[in-house]
């Protein structure tokens, strides 16, 4: 039961991130420059900031239950940007002094992501 209370929590975060991040994709922003992607850029940095802030707020300063904490933090900025939980991630291998293995996930993620991005769209457009 313990299980499906937490996933119902994720859900109901991860719904609101999605809408909120559809809400900002068709805001004024999305026309604020003419070829930079302005959204999709303000929702990971937002999202970074946030999963960082909500991060230190739930665990360290506030007491709160670990269906709100996983609600907001994997539902709610899961769905509004995987970017944050990547950054995140990045953070904790540096905490750790990891620093190798934090500059290769960084790199190999966005360069790596990129080609495979290129290499869907290729097989799409073949498809």
């Amino acid at each position: 039961m313990e299980t499906a209370t937490k996933m119902l929590f994720i859900g109901a975060g991860g719904a609101l991130g999605a809408v909120a991040r559809y809400l900002i994709n068709i805001s004024p922003l999305a026309g604020l420059f003419e070829k930079f992607p302005f959204p999709t850029f303000f929702i990971n940095v937002s999202g970074s900031f946030l999963i960082g802030f909500f991060l230190i707020l739930l665990t360290d300063k506030w007491e709160v239950s670990d269906h709100l904490r996983m609600a907001i933090i994997v539902g709610f900025l899961g769905a509004f940007t995987t970017f944050s939980t990547f950054e995140m991630e990045i953070y904790g291998l540096i905490k750790e002094r990891q620093l190798v293995t934090a500059f290769l996930y960084l790199f190999l993620s966005v360069a790596i992501g990129f080609i495979g991005l290129v290499g869907g769209i290729f097989l799409g457009r073949r498809i």
